[in-house]
């Protein structure tokens, strides 16, 4: 099956997104639908994964969205590029850790187009960019396999607010911080999510 671009132009909520992957992630499973791509914003949501803690909560006042996908808690909000997808690795290798290789591979690729060095950890995912000071968190990673379907995603900090990460332990790492590309360079991304999906589909068939 092909895969289906999807690009939502307005913020789209955490809750509403989640239901619309796991209703077409049932479809994918009883291959009656394509497999998906899709991009957008999120409203402002401080989401939790399968392994997060209460502890990594440092303002009690905030409210915290339990998921199911891997990794522990994390802020999404405007200026944040989320990319969500549903893709069956039946058809592809059964390699969940050479699919995260390919997840690092498309999203260092879109950044170095941008003349921006980042890397991968083995030790903590996600893609990184260490300034002269400290390495900071600029793309994070959370997937979820049902039937060797992979789902959920990744996001990337374009120029979104780093307030809200100061009232959570993003992913649960205390000696690293968090950025976004406005603060690393001051360019145009605009055509981000262009470069980001081309480079997933030439990875995906690599």
């Amino acid at each position: 099956m092909d895969i289906e671009i999807k690009k939502s132009k307005k913020p789209i909520s955490y809750k509403n997104a989640i239901s619309f992957l796991e209703k077409r992630l049932k479809k994918v499973i009883d291959k009656k639908s394509n497999e998906l791509i899709w991009i957008l914003e999120h409203d402002e949501v401080f989401t939790g994964g399968k392994t997060y803690s209460q502890k990594d909560i440092l303002d009690k006042s905030i409210r915290v969205i339990q998921t199911n996908r891997g990794g522990k808690i994390t802020y999404h909000g405007p200026g944040q590029l989320v990319c969500y997808f549903i893709l069956d690795l039946k058809s592809r290798k059964k390699d969940i850790r050479q699919f995260i290789k390919i997840i690092e591979k498309t999203i260092i690729e879109t950044l170095n187009y941008f003349n921006i060095d980042v890397f991968a950890d083995n030790k903590n995912i996600g893609i990184w960019y260490k300034d002269e000071n400290e390495i900071k968190k600029v793309a994070a990673i959370g997937l979820r396999i049902s039937k060797w379907i992979v789902y959920h995603g990744f996001s990337i900090n374009v120029n979104n607010s780093l307030y809200n990460y100061k009232k959570i332990i993003p992913c649960g790492i205390t000696d690293r911080g968090v950025t976004n590309l406005k603060s690393i360079k001051d360019q145009n991304y605009k055509n981000l999510k262009n470069i980001l999906i081309d480079k997933l589909i030439i990875n995906l068939k690599n």
